[in-house]
C-alpha cells in the first residue's frame, strides 16, 4: 500500500470499541452548534408548520432546549427590529432561514440573506432589522441559554448593500 501516513488501520475500527468517543447527544463547541444550527435550518419541516407573523410585536418561539442551551425561532415582517442590544454571559448563533435581514453594529451594517450565518460571543452588540419588503425568518441559538438582553442607546451603521441601477 502507497500511503504518506504513518498509521495504518488493520481490521474492522468498529470493533474497537474503545477507542471510538461515544457520539454526543448535545453540541459542546462552537462549530457543534453552527452545526445544530445548519441541520435544524436543513429540516424545514421541523420549523415552517410553526412560524407566525405578528405586524405588531415581533415573534418567537422556544423551539428546542438542551443542557445549557437554547433553540428560538424568530419571524420578522417587513420594518421589524430588534434594538440595539446584546446577550449578557450568552453566546449565539444567528441563522437566517427565510428572506433577508440586516444586522447593524457601532462599526459596521451587513446584509444576511437566507443561509447566512453568524457566531457572536457574550458583550457582542448589534442590532436584526428586516429592511426588505418581505418577511423573513431567523433561527437563534443561545449559550448558555439567553438569560438578559440589555439594550444600547448608540446609533448603529447602515448596512452596506449592493444597488442594481434601474
Amino acid at each position: 500500500m502507497n500511503s504518506n501516513s504513518d498509521l495504518q488501520i488493520a481490521g474492522d475500527i468498529l470493533e474497537v470499541q474503545h477507542l471510538l468517543q461515544p457520539a454526543r447527544e448535545h453540541p459542546a463547541t462552537v462549530a457543534e452548534f453552527v452545526g445544530l444550527a445548519r441541520t435544524i435550518a436543513a429540516d424545514r419541516a421541523q420549523w415552517a408548520p410553526l412560524v407566525r407573523y405578528d405586524t405588531t410585536t415581533r415573534w418567537y418561539h422556544r423551539l428546542r432546549t438542551g443542557p445549557g442551551y437554547e433553540v428560538w425561532l424568530l419571524s420578522w415582517v417587513p420594518g421589524q427590529g430588534s434594538g440595539l442590544h446584546d446577550h449578557g454571559p450568552s453566546s449565539g448563533v444567528l441563522t437566517v432561514l427565510e428572506g433577508r435581514l440586516t444586522e447593524r453594529t457601532e462599526r459596521a451594517g451587513r446584509a444576511l440573506d437566507s443561509g447566512a450565518q453568524r457566531v457572536f460571543a457574550p458583550g457582542y452588540a448589534h442590532e436584526v432589522v428586516n429592511d426588505s419588503f418581505e418577511p423573513a425568518v431567523s433561527l437563534h441559538i443561545y449559550y448558555p441559554g439567553l438569560t438578559e438582553m440589555p439594550m444600547h442607546a448608540a446609533q448603529c451603521a447602515p448596512a452596506a448593500v449592493d444597488v442594481v441601477p434601474a
